[in-house]
């Protein structure tokens, strides 16, 4: 399930914003994407479900409980 995931990582690729959860087209998401640079995604983009997010000095993690996991940085 993963596969479907590696390319939902950015505003916009999903009918909601990765960092506030709001639907895409809600408002223009330019302070998400502003944060989306430095903290990883919050939400899931496809079904809107909060996701846990574990952060290590080499990246990060993001897991929905239905849709798996992201990953961003150096971590694997």
């Amino acid at each position: 399930m993963s596969g479907v995931r590696d390319e939902v990582t950015q505003v916009g690729q999903g009918p909601y914003c990765v960092r506030c959860g709001d639907p895409i087209d809600a408002h223009e998401h330019l302070s998400c994407l502003d944060a989306l640079v430095l903290e990883p995604p919050r939400y899931c983009a496809i079904c809107r479900r909060r996701m846990v997010v574990q952060i290590v000095p080499s990246g990060w993690t993001a897991h929905c409980s239905e849709h798996g996991d992201l990953h961003g940085g150096n971590a694997v």
